[in-house]
């Protein structure tokens, strides 16, 4: 049966927006002007071709993969710089210890805090760990665990068996994605668990994520404590 022209353009452009990731349905309808009835349609179909992979209220296409750490340190690159500089504010004076997650906009914040010889920096990413390792910066401690081949991050049974031992003053998390009512997506449980617990043994828990992080759908969800704090572009927003 042939498919009218004007369905094969919207899947085209439901096809377009899911080679950057999870969508989900409310914001693929109002994205593309339709109703969410007419997106489930054409998810199930588009499905059904193996042309994408359905996900809990969304969906995203067939072989996504994320984008590798280097790649993404160029995506988004004036709202990261953005982010690190409001995160300074959260690393003052009487800020001893902090955890500075995986990933390409906390790399940003590293490469602000190289000065900082009174600081002590607990964390998971490997780029993060060499941009800190000087003589006059920062007392840093690499968490061991498997290396993530995309984020550079550390995870897993040693991981997890660190970071239950640590306690710090802010933790700084990126995140794949982000609902302020819900806490931070990853792609994995293994990721979702490990930002999940150091949140658990931080006094104050900073996520660094840029608005577009927001209404995305991911496999696993790290939900964190009371008071946590999301940092995008703008500045502050508003959680829980």
């Amino acid at each position: 049966m042939a498919v009218r022209s004007s369905t094969a353009k919207r899947r085209d452009d439901i096809r377009s927006r899911l080679k950057s990731g999870a969508w989900s349905i409310p914001r693929l309808a109002a994205e593309l002007g339709t109703s969410e009835s007419t997106i489930r349609r054409d998810l199930r179909e588009l499905a059904d071709a193996g042309e994408v992979i359905r996900t809990i209220g969304g969906a995203t296409a067939a072989g996504y993969v994320e984008p590798p750490l280097g790649q993404r340190m160029e995506q988004q690159a004036e709202a990261k710089d953005a982010i690190a500089a409001h995160a300074l504010s959260h690393v003052s004076a009487q800020v001893r210890t902090i955890f500075l997650d995986a990933g390409s906009t906390t790399v940003r914040v590293a490469e602000r805090l190289r000065d900082r010889d009174d600081l002590t920096v607990i964390t998971r990413g490997l780029e993060i760990a060499l941009t800190l390792a000087h003589p006059n910066g920062p007392r840093v401690t690499m968490v061991g665990g498997e290396v993530s081949t995309l984020s550079h991050g550390t995870t897993g049974a040693l991981s997890d068996h660190a970071l239950a031992r640590v306690h710090v003053d802010v933790a700084f998390l990126g995140a794949d994605a982000v609902d302020p009512d819900v806490g931070i997506g990853e792609p994995t449980l293994a990721e979702a668990r490990t930002k999940e617990l150091i949140a658990e043994r931080a006094r104050s828990v900073v996520v660094l994520a840029d608005s577009s992080k927001s209404g995305r759908e991911v496999a696993a969800w790290a939900p964190l404590p009371d008071g946590w704090i999301w940092i995008d572009e703008t500045g502050t927003r508003a959680t829980g």
